[in-house]
């Protein structure tokens, strides 16, 4: 493990591609997260005592030293969600140059080509930022300025909107010297002597950042090569996510808890759900786990969330949840 502190443009700067990874959450800042780090720009930006602002660390490393290409690819195990707004804040400036007779030590071109794209490479490799699914989609259309589709990631769209709508020729230079002075600890892992997994849990421990899904579709995922992280997730995980609807985040939780109630007959605390969860993985095929996660979060859907065809079944499983016997599920499962 290699970490400095460094300028976050610094970092981003020059031919690189920064990934996230499938088995990470998507972007979730909501407005009042980019409000304040707006707010710290704005700060940095007008101060002529202060040297720069700290905005947390960025850890990542190479898959693999073998590319056929001259960009490295740099997998982001922690830091996207500060990494993805600020990406977002250069292209809400550079749009505001093109349009706007403003004199800055740089131009809308110049950010775009030093710290949002690769402008020498072709397709995803051209863009320094690749997000995952429908994240990616929406951030590559912006950056195009392609129309969005309708089901696109409304968080990208939303933040973006509001850096748009709050620059503006009053702050515009501000704006720039603030994002130039923003400083990170960098965190470059090297994958053959690192444990990404076990450095991700050290910086998430308290559990107050990720879910304990989040944490273990992590666990699942993380350590495997990325065709198999592909497969994995768009066969079993996705799919789960996909029935579970808008209802993942709020029930996965309890969901694996009655999981794990019901295969190893112990009832883990709805906070310890993952370090129950890693003691019942630990020895088993990781493709043979998510599998029966995968299908008996089917189950759990048919009676917590309503989904079952069989028109008495429910009937019954509604009468559960009106009467609250949720301590039932994990005999059901």
């Amino acid at each position: 493990m290699k970490a400095t502190s460094a300028n976050l443009l610094s970092v981003i700067k020059g031919p690189k591609q920064f990934v996230i990874p499938i088995y990470q959450r998507t972007y979730s800042w909501q407005l009042a997260q980019c409000r304040q780090l707006f707010s710290d720009i704005l700060k940095i930006g007008t101060s002529k005592s202060s040297s720069g602002h700290f905005v947390g660390s960025v850890v990542y490393f190479q898959e693999s030293i073998y590319n056929t290409t001259d960009v490295p690819q740099l997998l982001i195990i922690d830091g996207q969600q500060r990494v993805t707004t600020v990406c977002l804040i250069i292209l809400a400036l550079s749009e505001f140059l093109k349009k706007n007779d403003i004199e800055l030590e740089t131009n809308a071109s110049k950010l775009r080509n030093y710290y949002l794209l690769n402008s020498d490479e072709d397709g995803d490799l051209r863009y320094k930022l690749l997000l995952t699914r429908k994240d990616k989609e929406t951030y590559v259309n912006l950056l195009n300025d392609h129309p969005q589709p309708e089901k696109h990631s409304q968080r990208i769209t939303e933040n973006y909107q509001y850096f748009v709508d709050t620059i503006n020729s009053e702050n515009v230079t501000s704006v720039y010297n603030g994002i130039m002075n923003l400083f990170v600890v960098d965190v470059t892992l090297e994958k053959e002597k690192d444990n990404p997994q076990l450095i991700f849990e050290s910086m998430n421990s308290t559990g107050l950042d990720l879910s304990q899904a989040d944490l273990i579709r992590n666990y699942i995922l993380m350590g495997q090569e990325i065709k198999v992280q592909n497969l994995l997730y768009e066969k079993y995980w996705f799919p789960m996510e996909q029935n579970f609807g808008n209802d993942y985040v709020s029930h996965f939780d309890r969901f694996m808890r009655d999981f794990l109630s019901a295969k190893t007959s112990t009832i883990p605390n709805i906070n310890n759900v993952y370090n129950a969860f890693k003691s019942f993985a630990n020895g088993l095929l990781i493709e043979d786990i998510v599998a029966n996660i995968t299908e008996y979060s089917s189950y759990y859907a048919n009676m917590v969330l309503h989904k079952e065809k069989d028109n008495n079944l429910l009937h019954a499983f509604k009468n559960l949840s009106v009467l609250r016997v949720d301590v039932a599920y994990p005999f059901l499962l």
